[in-house]
């Protein structure tokens, strides 16, 4: 009896450290993505470019952590969980001491396309890893955690980058991130449970005794083919990237806007814009809930209205219609996010690793060619040029939730 209650113990002790194991690991690569978003006038500054080719430094690095979320969601699958994120995550630290270093901006952009690459392992494993190693409740609660951590991570990201490109100079500010990684990356590896990932022996032994390379390669070209294929899966990928190419950018846009004049703002105040992230947060908690209440289709279509009035309203140009825009915006994203999530999980009956991949490959596609897009609007009419291009991607927005919609009537009517 005893022996089976010290089970018990270890297996919800190891369930804890994995997840805030993953958590931890959450918060340090969020961190790693967008401080750069919040040190945009330092970089112009430092590297003597302007404010909006600063820009390009978040899309370059969304650009390569795109692809190699499908490269991850392969690799995992060969090798196990374990090995890939802590590899990354040591390897991610190190590159942070290129940063330091970077002898000019196109040296700094290519120190970031690469690490994009090691940004990419943890969001491409974290659901695999807590779907295969916890229970269906406790799965929830860390799904639910993780999730608040992938916020928390990207919020005090960009906050600390305010704080560093107010008060410190770039090598001070990239050595403060290097112990900052380094300290998170050496929690991550004491946490994570070390047989958490047994199961990755017998999968390679299963893997040898497969009859070649190529028929394994062969299945994943049609996991991800499977999915490319569903009108609906490709409706809601270009959905999620659409919305996330507009809003993640518009906030690198404002911070230019309330820079200049009649605002005036210092860096870091222009930071604190993106604690309206704060709304997305709040909106996301309760979206299962709406979900079952509501329909997806409804909230599609309120987000879409939240995001429409809250690009709108910024066109007044006061402090608090700027304020209370973005919250809009931010709290209709994050609707549209977590609905996308939802679907691409209840859509997929197989490869479901590979069709969160592909989401996650549009979405932050999605937020790279965003900055170069809405750079020439912003470049032909400032901040109501980035309102125009906004405009437009609503406009395409709509068009996808519109055939979305049309898609499942279509489903419903051949069902009955």
């Amino acid at each position: 009896m005893q022996a089976v209650l010290d089970t018990i113990i270890d297996s919800k002790q190891r369930d804890t450290r994995l997840m805030w194991a993953l958590c931890v690991a959450s918060v340090v690569v969020y961190i790693n993505l967008y401080l750069m978003q919040g040190m945009l006038p330092l970089i112009a500054e430092h590297f003597s470019v302007s404010g909006s080719r600063a820009t390009l430094i978040l899309s370059v690095t969304s650009f390569s952590l795109a692809f190699s979320l499908l490269i991850y969601a392969v690799v995992s699958d060969r090798i196990g969980r374990h090995r890939p994120i802590v590899v990354s995550l040591w390897l991610l630290a190190m590159s942070n001491l290129l940063l330091i270093w970077a002898p000019d901006f196109n040296g700094l952009i290519w120190v970031r396309l690469l690490q994009g690459v090691l940004l990419a392992a943890v969001p491409a494993i974290a659901m695999a890893y807590f779907k295969e190693q916890l229970s269906p409740s406790t799965m929830l609660k860390a799904a639910g955690i993780y999730i608040m951590a992938n916020s928390i991570g990207g919020i005090a990201g960009r906050l600390l980058g305010g704080v560093m490109s107010q008060f410190l100079s770039w090598q001070e500010s990239m050595w403060l991130l290097f112990l900052v990684t380094l300290a998170g990356v050496a929690l991550t590896s004491y946490l994570l449970p070390s047989g958490a990932d047994a199961n990755a022996v017998s999968h390679l032994q299963s893997e040898a005794k497969s009859p070649s390379n190529r028929v394994r390669l062969l299945q994943d070209f049609h996991g991800f083919s499977h999915h490319l294929t569903d009108p609906q899966m490709r409706l809601v990928y270009a959905i999620g990237g659409l919305t996330f190419m507009m809003m993640v950018n518009q906030f690198s846009f404002i911070q230019l806007h309330l820079m200049a004049a009649p605002y005036e703002w210092s860096r870091f105040q222009a930071t604190l814009i993106f604690l309206c992230y704060s709304s997305g947060t709040i909106a996301s908690y309760f979206t299962a809930k709406w979900l079952v209440r509501f329909g997806q289709h409804k909230l599609y279509q309120w987000s879409w209205c939240l995001m429409l009035c809250g690009s709108l309203l910024t066109l007044f140009d006061t402090t608090l219609t700027i304020c209370v825009g973005f919250l809009m915006t931010a709290c209709g994203f994050f609707l549209t996010h977590s609905c996308c999530n939802s679907f691409v999980a209840m859509r997929a009956s197989r490869d479901r690793a590979k069709a969160t991949s592909l989401y996650l490959c549009c979405y932050y596609l999605g937020a790279a060619i965003g900055g170069p897009y809405l750079m020439m609007f912003w470049h032909g009419a400032a901040w109501q040029g980035v309102v125009m291009g906004s405009l437009t991607l609503l406009a395409l927005i709509a068009l996808g939730i519109t055939r979305l919609h049309y898609h499942q009537m279509q489903n419903r009517r051949v069902l009955v």
